[in-house]
């Protein structure tokens, strides 16, 4: 088994904008192996109370060990999806900060049998939580050649994406489609050779990730996760997200301008009616990228973007 390990991606801007605070309240809703955490609960003097959320009991039990010695700490196995009724749970006040890294977990990447990676081959799993709902494998055994095309257009921004849920469902009927390498097979049978060596990376990428969203329902619930985690936070409170491809950054980059500007009022409309008013406003541009010597040390990191939210003060 692959040690917990996960490098915590834009570590000093999330610090940065963060501005842990002693005796401040934290929730990161993307626990993982506690990095990010780690770093908040430092800059508090160790006298915050930071509630850690994470799918994967793995990463709870990780998290827990790192962080042991803190004693506001505390770890809560669910979905952040659900982070009102969890933290009410839990007891927590209101939130001076939120975070949410929605990558992948270097540990989930790495350990083969997780079925997350393409570059080794693994039964296909996927799941973030792994007591609960369908593998990949299973997911993939039952939609439609429809569906498939559906996500991997949706999903995986897949230009071959009609070829390749035509071939795969070619190849299932031959035998099922069990493993990483399995779909690997699919993707190559499906995409030209000289298509293949002009991708900047892995070609099965796209497939993967849209596989992967459609069996953890990464993108639906998002928007009105975020908005729960504003409602949570104590006036002046901020919200900070990583993103790492495009639909969830527009998901995050929309939920964020309407929550900054919630007038549904025409555009020329002399005074606003409708009564909606800004719940805070949105800090750092157009997000904060990693910089060069991150990529460069981590190359994981090149498509991250953090995005940043505070909430209006009293």
């Amino acid at each position: 088994m692959t040690e917990f390990h996960h490098l915590p991606v834009l570590f000093e801007e999330v610090m940065t904008w963060m501005e842990p605070r002693a005796d401040g309240v934290y929730a990161d809703g993307t626990l993982g192996g506690g990095g990010h955490s780690e770093g908040i609960l430092k800059l508090s003097g160790g006298s915050a109370t930071l509630y850690g959320i994470d799918r994967d009991e793995t990463a709870i039990a990780a998290a827990g060990q790192r962080l042991k010695a803190y004693p506001g700490f505390h770890a809560i196995h669910g979905n952040f999806h659900d982070v009102k009724e969890l933290l009410a749970q839990a007891g927590a006040p209101a939130l001076n900060g939120g975070l949410l890294d929605l990558g992948v977990s270097s540990y989930q990447l790495d350990t083969g049998e997780r079925g997350f990676s393409y570059h080794e081959d693994a039964p296909l799993d996927m799941r973030m939580d792994q007591t609960v709902g369908q593998t990949a494998a299973e997911y993939l055994a039952t939609i439609s050649v429809s569906e498939m095309r559906r996500i991997l257009t949706e999903y995986g921004e897949e230009k071959w994406a009609a070829r390749i849920a035509q071939v795969f469902d070619e190849k299932r009927k031959e035998k099922p489609i069990l493993t990483t390498g399995d779909l690997v097979r699919v993707v190559d049978a499906a995409i030209p050779k000289a298509v293949r060596r002009k991708d900047e990376g892995h070609p099965a990428r796209r497939t993967f990730q849209a596989v992967r969203i459609a069996v953890n329902d990464e993108l639906a619930p998002l928007e009105n996760a975020l908005c729960d985690f504003v409602d949570l936070l104590a006036p002046g409170g901020r919200m900070l997200v990583i993103t790492f491809h495009s639909l969830e950054d527009r998901i995050v980059k929309n939920t964020f301008r309407r929550l900054q500007n919630p007038c549904t009022c025409p555009p020329k409309a002399p005074i606003c009616t409708c009564g909606k008013k800004p719940l805070g406003k949105v800090l750092g541009g157009g997000g904060v990228k990693p910089s060069a010597q991150e990529t460069q040390e981590n190359p994981r990191a090149r498509s991250a973007k953090l995005r940043v939210f505070q909430k209006k003060g009293e």
